[in-house]
């Protein structure tokens, strides 16, 4: 009796205090999962490379141009909207081997490690340290951008869509949220580490931290994909006909219900994004706050993305509604934003410090919602497509909210240290506020549009009871 109490106990603090600790079940075994959500971490690895180090490195070390580093940053996107398809295709690849997702993640694999291959010795034609024309550098460093943004796009897709194969109906929103947080570590740690390894830099240094990002990128996602996915030859047989990208996106994106969540993810990633690169600078030019005072804001969103995270998933479990809890996760946002505007005029690092930790928290929140409510849209052996066409909208808005909100800072901020808009806004802090304000009314907009789908004469989401179906999805 008293090793049962024991064992009762330590199972209820287990879920209490580690939300993710009921995400693994019978079918999907917690070490198998963590194994798993390794494709994650490569590919925030690739991410932090991408947007963070590089993004410093060609500016300020190699003395790259401003605009072209901002291009080639870019150029990963090019390949977002492709993701449903990307999904599509994994849902009905036919292989005589018997795999679905095998092949994608693969082949997205391959791609990142491609383009990291390539990429140093790229910079270096380019900067002109290295032999042959610089235009062959330019080159280069597209292809290589376009390879690394390929392939990322294309694993998480057909990643993300084997573990909801995988995972029972009941676990799912759990296992999203662990994935996710595996992502975000996966983007913490690499930071860490990179920036610790580059402290003394050289070109000979990057060219062997990106060529081993390479190398552990091959490692990590075979890791994470050795004896996941069973074979089915029958599954991925040739049939005499199967339904085209065109006919299934059709009965897919008709659904009302589809339009508006994927309208809400939409409005919520560009809402959400669009202070991505304003909110460090906002700190150190309106408050006057040190670099490290700024580089900590970062950690404190990651902090508050954990948050959410973990928050969202035990809610799921309970039985919430997503679209309720990503609801939530829009009005955190809109507080969050106020107190970061309000941080100006009352010159408080401290009030930006709780507004940028609830930044992370609302969009936590917000993204475990509208990917477990995308998953469970989708039909019987099409997670791909709906799991790819959340992916497709959510990184197209949230990229182009970046470049939007930065153009119109610098827009705004001239005009107003020129009086274009009055002496009352005569001020830098004027273009940050815009791009604060654009991104509430945003929010208000996200929750109007997710408002229907959680209204309150429909039956409760129960995700420990109902299945993953269109029967059970609130129309």
């Amino acid at each position: 009796m008293t090793t049962s109490r024991t064992h009762a106990f330590w199972n209820k603090v287990g879920l209490k205090f580690l939300p993710f600790a009921d995400a693994a079940t019978a079918e999907l075994p917690l070490g198998r999962l963590l194994r798993l959500s390794l494709f994650q971490v490569s590919v925030g690895m690739a991410a932090v490379l991408l947007n963070g180090t590089l993004n410093r490195v060609m500016i300020v070390e190699l003395g790259m141009s401003a605009t072209l580093v901002a291009l080639m940053v870019s150029l990963p996107l090019v390949f977002a909207p492709l993701r449903a398809l990307i999904g599509f295709k994994s849902d009905t690849h036919t292989s005589k081997l018997g795999w679905k997702r095998v092949p994608y993640i693969w082949f997205g694999t391959l791609l990142q490690f491609g383009g990291f291959a390539i990429l140093p010795f790229a910079l270096l034609v380019m900067t002109g340290e290295g032999h042959g024309p610089a235009v062959f550098g330019h080159a280069g460093a597209a292809l290589a951008f376009l390879m690394v943004g390929a392939g990322m796009h294309t694993t998480q897709t057909a990643g993300l869509a084997l573990a909801t194969d995988l995972a029972p109906a009941a676990a799912r929103p759990r296992v999203v949220a662990l994935l996710y947080v595996m992502l975000l570590l996966g983007v913490m740690i690499s930071a860490l580490i990179i920036g610790q390894l580059l402290s003394n830099f050289t070109p000979t240094r990057l060219v062997q931290i990106i060529q081993g990002a390479a190398l552990l990128t091959v490692i990590l996602n075979m890791t994470a994909l050795w004896k996941q996915e069973a074979r089915n030859r029958q599954a991925t047989a040739q049939q005499d006909h199967r339904p085209t990208f065109r006919e299934v996106w059709y009965l897919f994106i008709v659904r009302p219900t589809t339009k508006r969540l994927l309208a809400a993810v939409g409005l919520g990633a560009a809402a959400f994004s669009m202070q991505d690169v304003l909110l460090e600078p906002y700190g150190g030019q309106i408050l006057g706050l040190s670099v490290g005072a700024t580089t900590s804001l970062t950690g404190l969103w990651a902090m508050g993305m954990l948050g959410g995270f973990s928050l969202a998933a035990q809610k799921l479990s309970t039985g919430r509604d997503p679209h309720r809890l990503a609801s939530i996760g829009a009005r955190a946002g809109i507080f969050a934003f106020l107190l970061v505007i309000l941080a100006a005029p009352l010159q408080s690092g401290a009030i930006l410090a709780i507004g940028g930790m609830l930044i992370g928290f609302g969009n936590g929140m917000f993204s475990v919602g509208t990917l477990t409510a995308a998953m469970a849209i989708s039909d019987e052996g099409k997670n791909g497509l709906a799991l790819g066409a959340w992916g497709a909208v959510q990184a197209t808005c949230a990229g182009l909210a970046i470049a939007i909100g930065a153009f119109a800072r610098d827009i705004i901020s001239s005009a107003a240290v020129n009086r274009a808009l009055g002496d009352a806004f005569a001020a830098p802090a004027a273009g940050y506020a815009f791009v604060y304000v654009a991104e509430i009314l945003m929010l208000f907009g996200t929750i109007a549009v997710l408002r229907p789908l959680a209204r309150p004469t429909i039956k409760q989401w129960d995700g420990a009871q109902q299945r993953f179906g269109l029967s059970e999805f609130p129309i």
